[in-house]
């Protein structure tokens, strides 16, 4: 049966339309969208005081470490930089079994749903026993993942990762047990999990991700970079992100690591370079012609002391970007949409310095790139309200205290710059009705799941 929806507003091509229904097919297809839509027999939907507006996409996600929000804001005996918070993270990946993978992920994915976020990229690389041994299947954790995402209803791109080594001339980690394999293994697996994912679920897609220049070398890149382009998948790698990692990159290549992918041409439009902090004015103009995107994680990025992009040199120069929730320290991507410019004011001491670039309005831009930007890296046909798109939205309460009186013309700039979680009120992913009226119905079970699992692990010695 089809169901029409009839919200107050309606996000469409820049901006707010009164009056608008969007028709969406049995199949979880927008059919139509308009003003004055019948369609018979269909099951229409009136959502008076709401604004509907395309699903945001989360282009980067690491869901196991939903755990260790607010464990590691500690200084430790290890110090207190990103390389130290590894170990807190690192204990979180050794304990898990299957099942709790399973509970931990469908944590973080009901969270996502519950802001407004329809689909995610997952930047999975826990593969294999808490020894390090193999699993009969090596995607066990890959697909518990996915069935994680599948039962609260998100779209997701398993974005399979690649990781062979602790680094350049380092010995193996013990805490990075789970998640090496040799490049031969990975590409293995790569082809099992296409076949295992053909035909399951139109909502489940996947790509590679090698880890970064220092889990893998320059020639395991170029191996795993040559077989996605070959299938057109994304291509995801974290990148740039400590001023460390591009010194040890110059030592072993002579290159930092943009330029080392940039002389090796191993940039492509499928590329999405994760964080892309410390970069030069000459390596953004390489993004740009190779139409990289760069994935920024504001929130991520300021929790673990990485640094402020130049974010206003990059989209001068049209590079594509998203926004991903990365290590779940928290989850709201509208809030990493703000600090993208509200960083770089405090960097530059000046305001709104993505506004007007290239003639494009900041919170059209933001909003863009948390929704179609986000789509366009994972490589999904959504991030939009268009016929023959998948019906992938939210709404807004426009009564709700933190965007509350404001005109249809500043509303986009409300919701980006002013709104909290509190007023997202409806989620629909594939026209699968996620969350009503601010309520999941799988809540419950869920958060009761998962907290006896972080319980577990909290128990345990240090």
């Amino acid at each position: 049966m089809p169901t029409l929806y009839l919200p107050e507003l309606l996000y469409m091509e820049g901006a707010f339309h009164a009056g608008m229904g969007l028709l969406v097919g049995g199949d979880g297809v927008i059919l139509n969208i308009g003003a004055d839509l019948e369609a018979n027999g269909a099951k229409n939907v009136r959502m008076p005081g709401k604004a509907m507006l395309p699903g945001l996409v989360n282009g980067h996600s690491h869901t196991f470490q939903r755990l260790i929000r607010g464990v590691a804001e500690h200084c430790g005996a290890n110090g207190d930089d990103f390389w130290a918070w590894r170990n807190t993270m690192y204990r979180a990946a050794s304990q898990l079994t299957p099942e709790e993978l399973y509970d931990v992920a469908r944590m973080a994915f009901l969270e996502m749903a519950l802001t407004g976020i329809t689909a995610v990229g997952e930047f999975h690389y826990l593969h294999r026993q808490p020894d390090g041994t193999a699993y009969d299947d090596p995607n066990l954790l890959s697909m518990a993942v996915i069935e994680a995402a599948r039962s609260v209803g998100l779209r997701i791109c398993l974005l399979r990762v690649a990781y062979s080594r602790a680094g350049y001339q380092l010995p193996p980690n013990p805490g990075q047990a789970r998640f090496y394999e040799t490049n031969v293994e990975y590409l293995n697996s790569m082809e099992r999990l296409a076949a295992d994912l053909q035909g399951l679920d139109p909502t489940v897609t996947f790509g590679v991700a090698p880890h970064s220049i220092r889990a893998v070398t320059l020639d395991e890149v170029r191996k795993i970079s040559e077989w996605a382009e070959m299938r057109g998948l994304p291509i995801h790698m974290h990148m740039a992100e400590q001023a460390a990692e591009l010194a040890a990159c110059v030592r072993e290549y002579g290159y930092t690591p943009i330029k080392l992918m940039v002389e090796n041409n191993l940039l492509s439009s499928n590329t999405t370079l994760v964080h892309a902090i410390h970069v030069t004015v000459e390596e953004i103009a390489h993004l740009a012609c190779a139409g990289a995107t760069i994935c920024s994680c504001p929130t991520t990025e300021r929790n673990l002391g990485d640094g402020i992009i130049d974010a206003d040199q990059a989209c001068g120069a049209g590079v594509p970007f998203s926004f991903g929730t990365d290590s779940q320290a928290n989850i709201n991507l509208l809030e990493d949409a703000r600090e993208l410019d509200y960083h770089l004011r405090l960097k530059r001491e000046r305001r709104v310095l993505l506004d007007g670039i290239n003639g494009e309005e900041i919170s059209q831009r933001l909003f863009g790139y948390a929704t179609t930007g986000g789509a366009k890296s994972l490589r999904m046909n959504t991030g939009e309200l268009k016929i023959s798109n998948p019906a992938d939205f939210f709404t807004l309460d426009l009564n709700d205290v933190s965007i509350a009186g404001a005109a249809p013309k500043e509303l986009l700039s409300t919701i980006v710059f002013g709104s909290e979680r509190t007023a997202v009120s409806d989620v629909v992913s594939n026209g699968r009705v996620l969350v009503s009226n601010r309520q999941s119905a799988l809540t419950e079970e869920i958060v009761t799941r998962y907290t006896a699992v972080a319980r577990r692990l909290s128990s345990l010695p240090a």
